[in-house]
């Protein structure tokens, strides 16, 4: 009976196992490695917005964010100075009220960025989604929410975006209202300084270390590009996924 109940533990073991694998090789192809795309973006610029709430959420829709280690940085064209203030713009300066005016609690983020204290606001907010929910399919539903409303010009209904996602907003309001939303901005403001070549609008998007320029509509296409899974992807296999093979050669 010991005999028996040994190798039945060692094939639940083994179901396991296949289990797990079976589920990977679903979600990434057989024999094939997650495409990393990073997108950095502003949180009231229109046209970051406008990819957030059509380009990429017709990549979830399409599946292809199964194959992409997804990461998205709200950052973009925010600056810190010597003193560890994020402020907007080169020619610009600060509010006057620090982060105040943005309600939060810490006053050493001035929000003046291009879009005003409000795009500062909600890019610490969406900072504090990705932080508080990992799972990238979590922290996108949020984003797309709070994009979604700046399409229609009503950004400051944000809050509303955690009922509509069943979300709890008890993590992501104490991290914004407190430092560690500060520093989680200082963090994306360092990977933003960090891109090479340096980003030259938003949305920038890279697909595999390589920045898309002009040609970030395609993403999708790049995805499936780059994508060396099998089988192939059946949104790769729609027609107008063919990527610009120059833009892959500018670095």
């Amino acid at each position: 009976m010991a005999r028996d109940l040994h190798h039945l533990l060692l094939l639940a073991a083994l179901l396991q196992q296949l289990s797990a694998t079976s589920a990977g090789d679903v979600a990434t192809g057989s024999g094939g490695e997650k495409v990393h795309v990073a997108i950095y973006y502003e949180s009231l610029c229109p046209y970051s917005a406008r990819f957030v709430t059509n380009h990429l959420l017709k990549a979830y829709r399409d599946g292809l964010l199964d194959a992409a280690d997804l990461t998205l940085v709200p950052y973009g064209n925010a600056k810190v100075d010597a003193h560890g203030a994020i402020t907007c713009q080169v020619g610009s300066s600060p509010s006057p009220f620090g982060c105040r005016d943005a309600h939060t609690d810490v006053g050493i983020l001035a929000c003046c960025m291009q879009h005003g204290p409000d795009e500062c606001l909600l890019n610490t907010v969406q900072a504090c989604a990705i932080d508080a929910w990992p799972d990238v399919k979590v922290h996108l539903g949020f984003i797309y929410c709070v994009s979604d409303l700046v399409m229609k010009n009503r950004h400051r209904e944000w809050e509303s975006c955690f009922q509509k996602q069943g979300l709890d907003p008890k993590p992501v309001t104490e991290c914004y209202k407190g430092e560690r939303g500060h520093n989680l901005s200082l963090e994306y403001g360092r990977q933003t300084a960090e891109l090479v070549p340096p980003h030259q609008f938003v949305p920038w998007v890279v697909v595999d270390g390589k920045p898309l320029y002009n040609d970030y509509g395609k993403f999708e296409a790049y995805i499936c590009k780059a994508y060396k899974g099998y089988p192939l992807l059946e949104a790769c296999r729609s027609p107008g996924m063919e990527a610009e093979n120059d833009v892959y050669g500018r670095l």
